[in-house]
């Protein structure tokens, strides 16, 4: 099993923070399957459960859900809380990717 520093360590992952209750975190999951679908291997995006990783959600300051965070190589470039439509989550991820 990876840890966490492993997963974001290499590449471009994009973090799904959020939790089983959150009911804008139900909207986001399937826009996140989708962009995921279209990125391929360009962009790996993995669903974290604040509420089975308090200490990881604490460390991270993650303080609301859903949050979205994207690692390239390991290094946090991106961040937003919210539900986003999807043209507009995958534009700002293809910058952040690119700059």
């Amino acid at each position: 099993m990876s840890t966490f520093g492993e997963i974001i360590g290499t590449g471009n992952v994009l973090v799904d923070f959020h939790a089983t209750w959150c009911q804008p975190c139900k909207m986001l999951g399937p826009i996140l399957q989708e962009l995921a679908g279209e990125w391929g291997d360009q962009v790996k995006v993995i669903k974290i459960d604040v509420d089975r990783n308090p200490e990881l959600a604490q460390k991270l300051d993650v303080r609301g859900v859903p949050t979205m965070v994207l690692y390239v190589n390991g290094k946090s470039v991106w961040r937003k809380s919210g539900v986003l439509p999807k043209h507009q989550i995958k534009a700002e991820i293809e910058h952040a990717i690119r700059s």
